[in-house]
């Protein structure tokens, strides 16, 4: 009963990061003025700021349990988890839309689900096969009906944009796994601070850049639209960044790895609702077939990952 009860507050924490970092998806589409590595470089700084805002009372307390090997770690997560990732992502959104983009990225749980098949109290993959074939099977069919029935520009276009959103699979897959296995190690840290710790060390990793990749735009664009930029940017970072990752460090500590990939497809669904919505329209029968297929398939994974209760001796 205790292990389902965590189990419970896992998946419930994972759900709450994925419904927040659905969002990430819809930024680059509300900033058209902006590349993908022009508005990551503008939310990471808005994060970097959040965070060491949240963190400064603490920051002294915090750091003294830290090792080099903690920040060598926190650096190439921020780098390929945040930054290289949410590039790429935006780029993706850019070129060949939300769904296509995000139905790409949502073949994460399957990357995930793998990696950590061998960790101790995995599942085996045999009993997680049908879950990973209904994910697969859903990811597969709406990002076939995605490409076949929407806006086609140049093949050139279509190539780069997939190419992006292939490439933010497998960095967030990485950081998924990577990010998971260190935390089990860094028991001193709360998940909560080390989420701040991340955006801290991503926030100085886009001041960096910020010269060099958002300086000479600087006069191409009004006050009014900076003021827009900051603002969406700003609301993704704290969204995104300080609350969902806060509550995917708790579900990375309280859920197997596998599990915990499995949970991250509620990401893709909350990002093709956010989709659905700015397209004004509701999803047609190839698309709630994909959706129900991907929910199937989590919901497969969660009942191999209960507890068995054994009935009493009589």
């Amino acid at each position: 009963m205790f292990a389902d009860r965590l189990l419970l507050k896992g998946i419930v924490y994972g759900v709450c990061a994925g419904l927040c970092w659905g969002v990430i998806f819809l930024g680059p589409q509300l900033t058209p003025g902006l590349s993908g590595l022009q508005f990551a470089v503008l939310r990471f700084l808005c994060y970097g700021a959040i965070s060491v805002a949240l963190l400064m009372p603490r920051w002294r307390r915090v750091c003294a349990n830290l090792t080099i090997a903690d920040w060598k770690s926190l650096f190439w997560l921020s780098l390929i988890g945040n930054l290289i990732y949410y590039t790429l992502v935006g780029t993706g959104v850019q070129l060949v839309g939300i769904a296509t983009t995000s139905l790409i990225v949502g073949l994460i749980p399957v990357f995930v689900t793998l990696a950590g098949r061998h960790d101790v109290n995995a599942i085996s993959l045999r009993k997680l096969t049908p879950s990973l074939f209904c994910a697969v099977g859903g990811v597969v069919l709406i990002s076939w009906h995605a490409l076949i029935n929407g806006d086609k520009p140049d093949i050139l276009t279509n190539v780069a944009g997939i190419l992006c959103a292939a490439g933010a699979l497998v960095t967030w897959s990485w950081f998924a796994v990577s990010n998971a296995r260190r935390l089990a190690q860094v028991v001193s840290v709360s998940a909560h601070d080390w989420a701040l710790l991340t955006g801290v060390m991503t926030g100085a990793q886009s001041l960096l850049l910020a010269v060099p990749v958002l300086g000479w735009q600087v006069g191409t664009h009004g006050n009014s639209e900076w003021l827009h930029f900051v603002m969406v940017a700003g609301g993704v970072a704290f969204l995104s960044s300080v609350v969902g990752n806060a509550c995917w460090n708790q579900a990375s500590r309280l859920l197997p790895l596998a599990l915990s990939g499995q949970v991250l497809v509620i990401e893709t669904l909350a990002a093709l609702v956010f989709g659905f919505l700015w397209e004004h329209r509701l999803p047609d029968s190839y698309e709630i077939a994909a959706i129900a297929l991907l929910v199937s398939g989590v919901v497969w994974c969660l009942n191999c990952h209960r507890t068995p209760r054994h009935s009493p001796a009589v």
